[in-house]
């Protein structure tokens, strides 16, 4: 099996706020789904720009960045056999959220 990221940018959900309450359902309820499938890591929503870069130096910087033209703001790991599973879940979460979703396969280290 291989892990995928699934994500989508801060501000990308759109919908009315109204909404929410129907959104939130439905994206729990694919989460369920994932969670009982087998195929469900972890996953979450970010707080929107409160992202801190730590240089090699150590130095801190705290965000909000404005040169940062997209940050994510939410996002799904699941463990598939393949792409096309992963896509399929990702297009699960998209009506769900009523947003585009991001699909990467998160590269396999067999030190980790």
């Amino acid at each position: 099996m291989t892990r995928y990221l699934i994500s989508f940018d801060d501000g990308a959900m759109t919908f009315p706020e109204e909404d929410l309450p129907e959104v939130d359902k439905a994206a729990h309820a694919v989460l369920r789904e994932a969670k009982d499938a087998g195929v469900w890591v972890f996953g979450g929503g970010l707080q929107s720009q409160r992202a801190s870069v730590v240089a090699t130096d150590g130095t801190v910087a705290d965000g909000p960045f404005p040169e940062t033209k997209a940050v994510i703001g939410g996002f799904s790991i699941i463990d598939v056999p393949s792409r096309e599973d992963a896509l399929k879940w990702a297009a699960k979460f998209a009506a769900a959220c009523r947003c585009a979703q991001e699909v990467r396969e998160i590269m396999h280290d067999p030190a980790a």
